[in-house]
């Protein structure tokens, strides 16, 4: 080998070194920016963001090399409890394409469990923008909970007329009370099919997201119903005005509305 080729491979090697070192603190300081909730796509996406020119299977080794892995989703909660009320037409059937912001709008109930007890998270997600319009958490999964969850959304947005509401068929959703709610706004109101989580993956999607980035393996470190509730604003508001999307252009979720919006 000529002396040249040799000193240029180990200076080649060097510079290569050195910039994936940059990239690594770039990637490790996103990772924890997001309290280690971002996997390679997103990690990616925000190096994008951030003006770095780089391909998705280089961070993917970067990450695997220094042992950055992302949250996965575990086992889902289901709030079926049979027929308790008036079931309405299941009028999204699956189709959760939107043209604008304030079209569709979801909503369920989960559980989580801890040693003080349980507590329930009831949100509205628009199906647009993957925002959460508005949520409550409470120790008890009654009407009142569902009361306070609708009043928050029609607070934030008064004007929602020909919106469509999708939902399972829990007990709730049944109640003459949100049936008439709705029916003052000019909401369509739609259900899922009997016990299919599928007619409502978008909702079962967030609370799987939520449950994996901050409640599965933190259980302990929530002393109480107010700690926790406090992490849950936290996070929903991280979610809805930093936690980037790929459905949302690699946006947030309120930015993208706006955006969206302003175009319109």
């Amino acid at each position: 080998m000529a002396k040249s080729t040799y000193y240029f491979e180990i200076n080649k090697k060097n510079v290569v070194g050195e910039r994936n070192k940059k990239i690594l603190e770039e990637i490790q300081s996103i990772f924890e920016s997001n309290k280690r909730r971002y996997g390679v796509r997103r990690v990616h996406h925000e190096l994008i963001n951030r003006g770095y020119q780089i391909n998705h299977k280089r961070v993917q080794r970067l990450m695997h090399e220094a042992g950055l892995a992302g949250k996965r989703p575990k086992e889902k909660y289901h709030s079926y409890k049979g027929e308790v009320g008036k079931i309405a037409d299941n009028i999204v059937n699956r189709d959760f394409s939107t043209t604008a912001p304030l079209e569709k709008w979801t909503t369920d109930v989960s559980q989580f469990n801890f040693s003080w007890g349980k507590c329930y998270i009831s949100p509205v997600l628009d199906m647009n923008t993957n925002e959460i319009i508005s949520y409550d958490l409470s120790r008890s999964p009654n009407l009142e909970q569902i009361e306070r969850m609708l009043n928050r959304a029609f607070d934030k947005f008064p004007s929602v007329e020909g919106l469509i509401f999708h939902s399972n068929q829990g007990w709730q959703y049944q109640h003459a009370y949100y049936r008439n709610t709705l029916k003052e706004h000019g909401i369509i109101q739609s259900m899922s099919r009997k016990g299919n989580c599928y007619d409502n993956c978008i909702m079962e999607t967030f609370f799987g997201r939520l449950k994996n980035e901050m409640y599965y393996g933190y259980e302990k470190e929530y002393a109480s119903f107010e700690e926790f509730s406090r992490s849950v604003a936290e996070y929903i508001d991280y979610y809805n005005n930093k936690r980037i999307q790929a459905k949302t252009k690699w946006m947030p979720p309120v930015q993208y509305r706006i955006a969206s919006m302003c175009s319109a």
